[in-house]
């Protein structure tokens, strides 16, 4: 995988936003008839989806597919920094532990030395204290996204439904013959 450049449809204004991922050199252009969904990202952890472009794709439905996208790259952005930002408090969390203790990363027989399930449980819960107003941000506006998705996928759908009811009645209408 390589650095691609990704660019938003409008300037970000979230502070999680960033304008270079971490994504794979070959994501495939959307394609009209379904969606691309690559494999896990190694850093992230979630599978990058490319949304298709309907051939007959309305103002609307192209905000939904624009604003779902920009959601995917956020989601990525945010889960890239804070899984590298664990693994890296982690490692240092482990060293400085072993040192306490008089001990180096790898015993002599070249193995890696680890923490017990309690000595990491302090890290672990020190993590998630030190990041509880991150984690509150992002829920915050994962479920203003999300809310806002959803009312554009209603209103698709009302749309789309209100056109069929309309086109029946104007068949139904043209197709009466007269007397």
């Amino acid at each position: 995988t390589g650095c691609a450049l990704v660019t938003f449809s409008s300037a970000p204004t979230h502070p999680f936003a960033l304008t270079c991922l971490k994504m794979s050199a070959s994501r495939p252009e959307p394609s009209s008839t379904h969606d691309w969904i690559g494999p896990p990202n190694p850093l992230s952890n979630l599978r990058p989806i490319v949304y298709r472009v309907s051939e007959n794709e309305s103002d609307l439905e192209k905000q939904l597919r624009k604003l779902r996208q920009e959601t995917e790259d956020w989601n990525h952005v945010f889960w890239t920094r804070q899984n590298v930002s664990f693994s890296k408090e982690k490692e240092a969390f482990i060293i400085s532990q072993l040192n306490a203790k008089g001990l180096t990363l790898r015993g002599e027989d070249g193995e890696r030395r680890s923490l017990s399930s309690e000595e990491m449980a302090v890290f672990y819960k020190s993590f998630l204290d030190k990041n509880r107003m991150r984690h509150a941000d992002y829920n915050r506006e994962w479920y203003r996204r999300n809310f806002t998705i959803t009312l554009l996928m209603a209103r698709i759908a009302l749309n789309n439904f209100w056109r069929t009811v309309t086109e029946r009645h104007r068949k139904k209408k043209n197709s009466t013959p007269t007397i």
